[in-house]
């Protein structure tokens, strides 16, 4: 650290003088004191970001400074020094929060290490304060685009939560900004120095889900050729994010429950159990309370997840937004590359309005990205939208306005489209859930051209 400010104390003028004349040499403003009342009415005055002070000093101990110092400035580090036979009360000042100590006589390179040290582990002090404030900043609330009143009172209720621990349940279809959420409350909560950990449940198969979740032992299954630790244990501290929870299995259910009452887990192939502490935010697509009536959700696990519930309504439901997350969207992809920024016409705009936004504010981005790019002039107009927004393709098949009559085709179109999406595109699993086979299932793709 350039320029650090160090105060020296001893009653020793010799010793001040020395220290004073080797630290300027290494680069650093110094100031000196012959006596600690002096010192602690400099620290008052001053930041300093370390002293180095003798313990046994008249008037007032290095120990008595130490701690009145730190009742000033609880972020000033101290490097004690003392002669052998006071050890003792060198351990004791490192237990009050001095950084370390040096006996005396000591060589130079013994303090000047010392010093490096403390100055060093305050700047990466420093350096992760910054980063935990800008990252509270990248994940604040308001970074979740929205002032219509249901999206401004959610906020407002995670703003709440996030300073408790309680497990929280994210409800809201794909692309909505379950995971946004999820980092916000994490990174305004107490957990926020500890890790942000996440998995989409429904990409992997259950036995590779289990180990990713849980670790394994060595030589439990197949290619399991050492321990692995799982992710509730990476997560241990901080926050354990878990996506489209509603597509695990019976199993993982079950360890998922007992990891959520017992706050431990067991790796696969394992016998010892593990303590973790995590707080769990769950987020699911499906409707859970539906899952359990039809078995396929464990009841106990869904009252367990179902502590304070967020639901996050869809974009078609919240259009008084579309006009801010448009111009949001178009500011963010006009700087990334390095445009000047472009205005959305009246009409394009009555498109967007207009559209019903299934895969919502993720399809809406990626709406805006496009027309940005292939835009010509400073307007985006509605030859500029993708092909579905302009043709208004994906309407509801019931309106509120006029009921319509759609062919069977479509409805095996929108159906095989639902569930791909529900199964995070496993393919298998949609099969398996649609009733034919595999092979089947690619035709059906390749005939609606489901992309």
């Amino acid at each position: 650290m350039d320029k650090a400010k160090i105060l020296v104390v001893d009653d020793e003028e010799s010793m001040c003088k020395f220290m004073e004349i080797m630290l300027k040499k290494e680069g650093y403003h110094v100031s000196t004191s012959r006596d600690a009342p002096t010192a602690l009415e400099q620290v008052k005055s001053e930041n300093y970001d370390l002293v180095i002070a003798d313990l046994m000093m008249p008037e007032m101990s290095g120990l008595e400074l130490l701690s009145q110092a730190k009742s000033v400035n609880p972020d000033i580090d101290f490097i004690v020094m003392t002669a052998f036979a006071s050890v003792d009360s060198a351990i004791e000042a490192l237990k009050k929060g001095a950084f370390d100590y040096i006996t005396k006589p000591f060589k130079v390179d013994e303090i000047k290490i010392a010093v490096r040290k403390s100055l060093e582990q305050k700047k990466m002090a420093r350096e992760n304060v910054f980063l935990k404030r800008e990252l509270q900043t990248k994940f604040d609330f308001d970074s979740f685009i929205g002032n219509s009143q249901e999206i401004t009172k959610l906020k407002k209720m995670a703003e709440r939560i996030s300073r408790s621990d309680s497990t929280v349940l994210i409800e809201g279809e794909s692309g909505t900004g379950k995971e946004l959420i999820a980092r916000a409350i994490h990174y305004h909560s107490p957990r926020s120095d500890k890790p942000f950990v996440t998995i989409n449940c429904a990409a992997l198969p259950e036995n590779l889900l289990e180990s990713e979740l849980f670790g394994h032992v060595k030589g439990s299954f197949t290619g399991a050729i050492k321990d692995k630790e799982g992710l509730f244990k990476v997560a241990d501290g901080g926050t354990f994010f878990l996506d489209e929870l509603g597509m695990t299995s019976p199993a993982i259910q079950a360890k998922l429950l007992r990891a959520l009452e017992e706050k431990e887990i067991t790796p696969v192939g394992g016998t010892a159990p593990v303590k973790v502490d995590v707080r769990l935010i769950a987020a699911t697509n499906v409707d859970l309370e539906q899952e359990v009536k039809f078995g396929n959700f464990r009841a106990d696990l869904y009252y367990r997840l179902h502590v304070i519930p967020i639901r996050i309504p869809p974009l078609r439901e919240r259009r008084d937004d579309i006009k801010l997350l448009s111009s949001y969207f178009i500011r963010k992809y006009c700087q990334k590359m390095q445009m000047k920024e472009k205005i959305i016409t009246d009409e394009a705009m009555k498109l967007l309005l207009s559209y019903q936004w299934p895969g919502n504010v993720r399809e809406l981005e990626n709406a805006i990205e496009h027309a940005v790019l292939l835009s010509k002039g400073n307007q985006i107009t509605p030859e500029d939208l993708p092909q579905k927004v302009k043709e208004g393709k994906d309407i509801d098949l019931i309106t509120e306005v006029q009921p319509s009559a759609p062919t069977l085709e479509s409805i095996e179109k929108a159906y095989i489209f639902w569930v791909l999406n529900q199964t995070g595109w496993q393919k298998s699993k949609a099969a398996s859930i649609l009733g034919i086979d595999a092979s089947t299932l690619y035709r059906k793709i390749e005939k609606y051209k489901l992309k």
